[in-house]
Formats: C-alpha cells, structure tokens, sequence
C-alpha cells in the first residue's frame, strides 16, 4: 500500500479535515480515518492525484540518520567504514514534503545532497533481542534527502548544524509499506543527470541490523524515521537546481534548490 498525507490543490470535498492521510490506488487518493500506523478505514472521499498537493508522508517526533553506511561513500569523504553504525538527528523542523523547495544558507557555501532510503517505523520499538524480528515494527519506506552543508560539517566535526537548516529534510513522495529494502536501488539525479546510484545490498549494516541496534539506544516510535545511509557521488547543489531522488519500487522525491532567504 502506498500511504500518503494531502492537501487538495484547491477545495473541495477533501478539505473537511486536512492534511490527511490518504492511500494511493493508480492515479486516484482514497482518504483515510486515522493514521497508517493504528487502526484506520476507508472513507469515501477521493480525489485525482493530479489534483492534490503532497506532503511529507510522515511528522515524525525524531529522524535518525546514519552516517557512512556504504563503504565507496565512506571513502570519497576520506573516511575509514566505522567499526558500528555512526548515527546522529535531524530535527523534524528540517523536513519538508515533494516539490518544496531546499532553501540554501547563508552559512554555508558548499551544501551537497544524498539520496537516502528511509524506513518509517510503525510500531514503538525498543530494546530488539538478536532473535526479534525487526521488520514487524516498520509501517513501510520512503524517500530522503539528507542535505548537508558540507564546510559546516568540517568545521563543526559533528552534525547537527550541517544538518539541522529548515528544509534540509526532503521526505516523500509517499510511505510504500510491500517493499523488500534489502537490494533496492537508490539514485540521485540533479538536473536530469545521475550523481549517485547504489543498492541497499552494499550497505554496512543492512535496514534490520540498524532496527535493532538503533532500539537498544532509543525508543523508536511510530512514525519515526530513519535514513539508512547515502551511496557515493554526493555533490553540490546550488540555486536553480532540481534534484530527484528515487528508490525502486518506491518512485521519486523531487525538490527545486531556492537562494537562501533574504
């Protein structure tokens, strides 16, 4: 099932509660009562794909990165494959939805993208044993882009100011809960062409591993997300810019790239 969360692109029926949750069947939103995550049904409303504007698929209360989880990305950022998995926050004011704008900043003069899969988690989740399985706490995955000011990075040597601008959290364009995240790929284009192509199968620490490791630190709960890495060829993005993230079977984030707001 394809989850999303929607406004209409004008009035209509589907304004009586907004945003909501909706499922995604062909080119048609079914509404939903609830969240994806606890009991729902459906309800009658509906309205054309083309006629609504999509959301981030998920307001989550934390979203947890991890860092260097693709050894060919480790090593173009002259870094060593880290002996556990390097996990550090983005705050949920960075998130925006398909189609909005990552805003630059100021501060920075080098902000770079990296197309993640995301796993979005629909269970709370805490403490997994090696014999839980991880996957029956996950409602399904999307899209991210994990943008980073990359000289903030360096000069910080910790993340959460590169990391951490509004905006810099693209998320979408919905939740697909039937996908097998273990050899998907993932790829970045900016303007058309592809800057980084790779397969979750090259992953360090595959999605369960990270499930499981992440509960033992912290408590996942529903609707939290985690960004399970970037394949190699980050690079910059600037003004103008359009850039695409895609993961098979999922389908594609896309954001245009804004000056830094005066």
């Amino acid at each position: 099932m394809k989850f999303c969360r929607f406004v209409p692109k004008s009035g209509g029926e589907a304004s009586r509660v907004l945003p909501a949750y909706g499922l995604i069947e062909g080119e048609t939103i079914h509404e939903i009562s609830g969240v994806p995550w606890q009991t729902w049904s459906r309800l009658s409303t509906t309205l054309p794909l083309r006629e609504a504007r999509l959301l981030a698929p998920v307001e989550p209360s934390k979203i947890v990165c991890v860092g260097r989880n693709y050894a060919a990305h480790a090593a173009e950022m002259g870094n060593e494959v880290p002996k556990e998995p390097l996990i550090f926050l983005k705050p949920p004011s960075s998130i925006v939805g398909p189609d909005d704008p990552i805003v630059l900043t100021r501060y920075s003069n080098k902000v770079e993208h990296e197309g993640e899969l995301a796993v979005v988690m629909g269970r709370t989740c805490a403490h997994l044993g090696d014999n839980d399985d991880p996957f029956a706490y996950v409602l399904g995955y999307t899209c991210l882009n994990d943008v980073s000011a990359r000289d903030l990075q360096k000069s910080d040597v910790q993340f959460a100011r590169a990391k951490g601008f509004d905006s810099f959290c693209p998320i979408g364009p919905h939740i697909e809960s039937q996908l097998d995240p273990r050899d998907v790929l993932v790829e970045t284009r900016v303007n058309g062409q592809v800057r980084q192509s790779g397969r979750t199968s090259l992953m360090i620490y595959p999605v369960a591993y990270l499930i499981r490791w992440i509960s033992r630190m912290m408590t996942l709960v529903p609707g939290d997300v985690l960004a399970t890495g970037t394949p190699a060829g980050v690079g910059p993005i600037v003004a103008g810019d359009s850039v695409d993230i895609s993961v098979s079977g999922i389908g594609v984030l896309h954001n245009p790239v804004h000056p830094p707001a005066s």
